[in-house]
């Protein structure tokens, strides 16, 4: 199971680091989101993926015997997951606005020396 969260760990930051270098800005902002998506299961490959038992200890316990699932890793993910959500829609009403302002999405002509009178 490891093996191919490892590969799908690669893909994903390889296509989202190919997509970064592309000179459209919607394709920035893909390759920005499959990263994190690679970061997210890179954060939950290094908690140790583990089946098992959540981990609630009945009060004559002390210590956790059997194998149980940590949480912290899912929990970092799931902010991660809220955060990234938050800077996508973000992204995409600033993309969308850039779009109607200057008519393209390549990044070169966001560098034109022409004035936006519309702003």
């Amino acid at each position: 199971m490891e093996l191919i969260i490892i590969f799908l760990i690669i893909l994903l930051y390889s296509s989202g680091a190919y997509m970064l270098l592309r000179r459209s800005m919607v394709k920035l902002l893909i390759g920005v989101m499959l990263l994190g998506n690679g970061t997210n299961l890179l954060i939950l490959l290094m908690g140790r993926i583990t089946r098992g038992n959540p981990p609630v200890m009945e009060d004559s316990l002390k210590t956790l015997i059997e194998p149980f699932a940590d949480p912290v890793p899912q929990a970092l993910i799931l902010t991660a997951i809220v955060i990234s959500f938050g800077l996508q829609a973000f992204s995409i009403v600033l993309l969308k606005r850039v779009y109607v302002l200057v008519n393209s999405d390549d990044l070169d002509d966001l560098n034109t020396p022409e004035e936006i009178d519309d702003i």
